[in-house]
């Protein structure tokens, strides 16, 4: 690239290390900046950087002027997020199951490019994805993509679903391709979920993202609407422990008084507590999708939470208390 050309893009590179090397910690006087602009190739005069300081400012950039004795500092103030906010985003990415190793280290590498190097630095040091469980599929981008446009458009879709065999490969579930009308997608415990309504059963289902694949758009009308006017996301993924699917049931909770923070957190506030016949426990009635993982979120309670009705929950989870203690015989 010649000179003349790099000349052109002056405001570029201003901005770009103006980004890049300052922040509310670290400044730059005027003769510095002129000398990395040098690198670039680029030759500025200060009453000509003081116009480009202003253009940057024009631009939304937040350039700030501080004054300390004869000298003055320049440095970027407030920018498009602040490091605490892509903080969080990196721990988000790092936590989530559905997003491979790959993209996860590519994503957080584009979040660095957003702050100074000072300020990247930090925000490496809390990198750890490597060894965290991840998702294989790195045509989850793709698959995202292809969902969306089919709810946009308002049409259904086929595809293959994984599961894993002993061979630990990922192989269709079954040999016919599963066709659903898409309507929202959700994320929980670390997962990403595709809710859709599968005409076949009349059904809303939920699957999960990362195990779709070779998705096609058909020229078929989603069908569901009716299902969907009235849906609430929040109360399904309570009501689906870790998603996993079961017969929707009121169930009676019995607890402890002191477990109050643990129902709330898993159902919410809007469930209503009463006290129990018994001193010291209170009890309450939440819409379950009845499962071996409700099941299990009870047995590891020890006991401090039990299951007062109906009955025919009461039998089946005492069932499989038993099954589990002839296993351990």
């Amino acid at each position: 690239m010649s000179k003349g050309t790099n000349q052109k893009l002056k405001l570029y590179y201003l901005a770009k290390i103006m980004i890049a090397k300052t922040d509310d910690d670290h400044y730059l006087t005027m003769p510095q900046i002129k000398d990395m602009l040098e690198e670039y190739g680029i030759t500025a005069d200060r009453k000509s950087l003081y116009d480009d300081m202003e253009a940057l400012r024009t631009l939304g950039i937040d350039v700030l002027l501080e004054h300390e004795g004869k000298n003055y500092y320049y440095h970027v103030g407030s920018k498009h997020f602040e490091l605490a906010e892509l903080k969080l985003l990196v721990d988000a990415i790092q936590a989530s199951k559905f997003i491979t190793e790959k993209k996860s280290n590519a994503l957080i590498k584009k979040l660095t490019a957003l702050v100074s190097e000072y300020e990247a630095s930090q925000l490496k040091r809390q990198v750890e994805v490597q060894g965290r469980i991840k998702t294989m599929n790195e045509s989850i981008y793709y698959t995202v993509d292809d969902i969306h446009n089919a709810i946009i458009n308002n049409k259904a879709i086929t595809f293959e679903y994984l599961k894993w065999n002993l061979q630990k490969e990922l192989v269709p579930r079954k040999e016919e391709r599963y066709e659903v009308s898409p309507w929202a997608l959700t994320w929980d415990d670390e997962n990403y979920y595709l809710i859709a309504y599968d005409d076949e059963s009349q059904k809303i289902k939920h699957y999960r993202v990362d195990k779709i694949n070779k998705i096609k758009i058909t020229d078929k009308k989603r069908q569901g609407k009716e299902h969907f006017a009235a849906f609430d996301m929040a109360a399904y993924s309570k009501m689906n422990f870790g998603m996993f699917g079961g017969k929707e049931t009121k169930v009676k909770l019995r607890f402890k008084d002191e477990m109050v923070g643990v129902l709330l957190d898993r159902f919410g506030k809007d469930i209503s507590i009463r006290k129990s016949a018994t001193n010291g426990w209170s009890e309450t009635n939440v819409d379950v999708a009845v499962s071996d993982q409700f099941f299990g979120w009870i047995f590891a309670l020890g006991g401090s939470v039990v299951i007062a009705g109906p009955d025919e929950v009461r039998m089946r989870f005492k069932e499989e208390l038993e099954k589990v203690k002839e296993l351990y015989k």
